[in-house]
């Protein structure tokens, strides 16, 4: 089975949660306008000034996704 790989926008400040939020609408206009179908992208918050938007790629596809998306990090994701 292949991994998953999580790729990660931090946003910290007073604007995280907003920021973060608003980066995931992008995410998903995104991947409607290619035509993608993926397993999940969303956004969380750690705390009141950090907070992430992300997107799950296999990890087959995770370098075409990081090149062209430019995360700032991404972790093996285990649901």
């Amino acid at each position: 089975m292949s991994r998953k790989i999580k790729l990660i926008w931090d946003f910290r400040g007073e604007a995280a949660a907003k920021t973060a939020e608003h980066h995931d609408i992008h995410l998903k206009e995104y991947l409607d306008e290619e035509k993608i179908t993926l397993e999940k992208t969303g956004f969380e918050i750690i705390n009141e000034m950090h907070a992430i938007a992300f997107i799950v790629v296999e990890e087959k596809d995770m370098i075409s996704f990081r090149d062209i998306l430019k995360p700032h990090r991404g972790e093996v994701y285990e649901d």
